[in-house]
């Protein structure tokens, strides 16, 4: 797949617009409203999204038009649906969107079969999960599985990723006391914890006004990358309270910035 190509599906991919953060908001409110040159701008801001996301099917041997062409439709159904109250960045909720429509078209259209070593991890990861949540009354982590089987976390991670077709977001996973918990709970956005989404004081001062629980959830899971499960298991609480104190101490955060 030839990533190198200048021109794909007609666009020029060397004169890409970027927005800034202000751009993507105005347009974004626009989009809600029904405009529909709003919504042609923003999909247009954001196609440099879809090729850094078909970067990482370079080893395909598709055609790169394609992938682009079947990216940009993952891309609008993440526009069409993304909700601002999620508190999550357009590109966290667009990255997963865009990946599950191309690995849809590989597997409806290519037959692509998942390697036998990769599968003997995947079904070796599901084993050890039953039998420890038989032994201990609880899900294993990552890690506790890893040191079962002897296989190094991100290979299971990647193993169990091969073997799952992609699902939505709003797919509900998990439900507690009445709080569901759905796919995009679980999601963390390690690419993009390095880049300091704290970058007013104001809202370094919304953190601090937090309890100290709330605060090391939201460190947890916006400065460390965290998944809820794993907050959870690391502070000895159920997934499901952590979905609660996170969307708590996230409304106690944009009240404080509102003021």
């Amino acid at each position: 797949m030839a990533l190198n190509k200048v021109e794909i599906c007609g666009v020029n991919t060397s004169r890409l617009p970027v927005l800034t953060a202000q751009e993507k908001e105005d347009l974004f409110a626009r989009i809600k409203s029904g405009d529909d040159e709003a919504r042609e701008l923003y999909i247009k801001g954001n196609l440099r999204l879809v090729l850094s996301v078909i970067r990482r099917f370079s080893a395909s041997n598709e055609n790169v038009d394609d992938l682009f062409q079947i990216g940009c439709i993952g891309l609008m159904k993440a526009i069409d649906n993304f909700d601002t109250n999620l508190n999550v960045k357009f590109s966290t909720y667009a990255v997963p969107m865009i990946i599950g429509e191309i690995r849809r078209y590989l597997r409806d259209n290519n037959s692509i079969r998942v390697s036998r070593s990769l599968r003997d991890t995947a079904y070796k990861a599901i084993y050890a999960k039953e039998n420890y949540t038989k032994t201990h009354q609880k899900e294993p982590t990552i890690h506790e599985i890893a040191e079962e089987i002897g296989v190094s976390r991100e290979d299971i991670v990647y193993a169990m990723d091969a073997i799952q077709s992609p699902v939505s977001l709003y797919e509900p996973v998990y439900t507690e006391g009445g709080d569901t918990l759905y796919v995009m709970d679980q999601i963390s956005d390690k690419k993009n914890k390095e880049e300091n989404w704290v970058e007013s004081i104001s809202l370094g001062e919304a953190i601090k006004r937090l309890d100290a629980r709330e605060r090391h959830i939201i460190e947890m899971r916006f400065f460390e990358g965290r998944t809820q499960m794993e907050v959870a298991s690391e502070i000895g609480i159920s997934q499901a309270q952590v979905s609660r104190l996170e969307k708590n101490a996230l409304k106690s955060m944009r009240n404080y910035l509102r003021v």
